[in-house]
This record gives C-alpha cells, structure tokens and sequence, in this order.
C-alpha cells in the first residue's frame, strides 16, 4: 500500500471518532479549500483595469493593464515552479471580461459576466439546498479521504446533508449580496465603484462568509445519524 492510501486511512480513521457533524465537516473543509494568494490572484487584474480606467478613460490600456498583471502573475509562479490554476481562472475571467467590454465599448460591461455568474450560483446554491444536494457537501466529499473510492459518501449521511444545507444557505446570501450590490452599479456605469465593490466583495466577503460558517459549526453539535442506502446497491 502507498503512502497516500496510507494518508488516507489515518484521515479516515481520525473522522471516525469525530463526535459531531461539524467536526468532520471542518476537517474536510480545511482540506477542500485554498488559500489566499489565489484570490489576490483573482483581484489583482480587477485592480488593474479600474486604475488604468481612471487614468486614462482607454478600454484597451485598461485591458492591457490588466492583462499585464496577469503575465507578471504567471511568471512569478513559474519562477517558483507551482502551479498555473489560479491565474490560469483570473486570465479566462479577464479575457472574458475584455470581450464583453471590447464588443460594446462599455467599461461596465467588464462587470458583466461577474454579475450573471454570481446571479446563477445564487439560484444555483438555493436549488441544491431545496433538493438537499447542497453545494457545500461537494466542497465537504472533496475533503474526504475515501473520496477517490466513493465521491458521493457524504450524500448518504443525513445529518450532514442536513448541516451542508445550513452552510450552503450562508454562500447563497453571499452570491445574492454581490448581485444586489453591483447590479445598480453596472446600470449607472460606475466603473469606479464596481471596481471597489468587486474586490471588496470578493475576499474579504468570502472570508466573512468562512467566518459565519464556521461560528455556525463551532456551535453547532450534531450527532451522526446512520447512513443512507446507496440506490446504486439496489
């Protein structure tokens, strides 16, 4: 057996005497997710083609400057040998972000895909909630160290469906208040104040979000309840 399997065996083995499932949850989470230099990643470009926007009143200087952060990003983690993942997604935002603006002409329109995005992952996050296939127990079965064997496992507890719900409540009013925000900013076309509200409610409202989430399961103890059948086995 190698050592991941390996790993992965401890892992499971210390969530099985976890008391509650919060504590399980947290530790899948602390797992799942990244950290910090990914979203700065993602807001830098942002950065960029506001400054170059109000200096210059030029869509494609402010493209051009964004597009420059992102080289220099790139190149930094090459030099460091890790991986591209994180500015390879800031690159698709921005060049998506480019098109929309470049097709109209419109600074705001940068914005744009931003805001229909975060519109859909709202809808989206409330739907899985309703049909208790909550997003965050995707985040949760990620962080499982039998997750390679069996993807869905956390879908059969209950008890944790049931928590992953409350969670997954927590990032739909996330994704709401972005689009609550910055909608009113795109039709006034305040490309300056998107800017802020975009970096703004990026992080900082991601690391708020964390933070409620994880009061809720600092206080929260519930017990394990038994597994689900697994339809497949029917």
């Amino acid at each position: 057996m190698n050592a991941s399997n390996d790993r992965a065996e401890l892992r499971a083995d210390h969530e099985a005497h976890a008391r509650t499932v919060e504590e399980v949850i947290r530790q899948r989470l602390s797992a799942a997710l990244g950290g910090w230099r990914g979203s700065l990643e993602a807001a830098l470009p942002t950065v960029a083609f506001v400054i170059g926007w109000t200096v210059t009143k030029d869509l494609r200087t402010s493209i051009g400057a964004a597009a420059g952060i992102i080289v220099i990003l790139a190149l930094i983690r090459l030099g460091q040998r890790q991986s591209l993942q994180y500015v390879a997604s800031a690159a698709f935002a921005t060049a998506l972000a480019a098109f929309f603006a470049s097709r109209s002409g419109r600074a705001e329109d940068a914005f744009l895909p931003g805001i229909v995005t975060n519109a859909a992952y709202a809808v989206g996050s409330l739907v899985s909630v309703v049909t208790r296939w909550p997003l965050v127990g995707f985040l949760v079965g990620a962080g499982d160290p039998l997750a390679k064997e069996d993807p869905l496992r956390w879908r059969r507890d209950p008890s944790l469906v049931a928590v992953c719900g409350r969670l997954t409540l927590v990032m739909t009013a996330m994704f709401t208040l972005r689009v609550a925000v910055m909608y009113p900013l795109y039709l006034s076309g305040n490309v300056a104040a998107l800017g802020t509200a975009k970096v703004l409610l990026g992080w900082p409202l991601w690391i708020g979000a964390l933070g409620i989430m994880g009061a809720m399961l600092v206080a929260g103890s519930t017990p394990h309840t038994a597994p689900e059948a697994d339809p497949a086995a029917d």
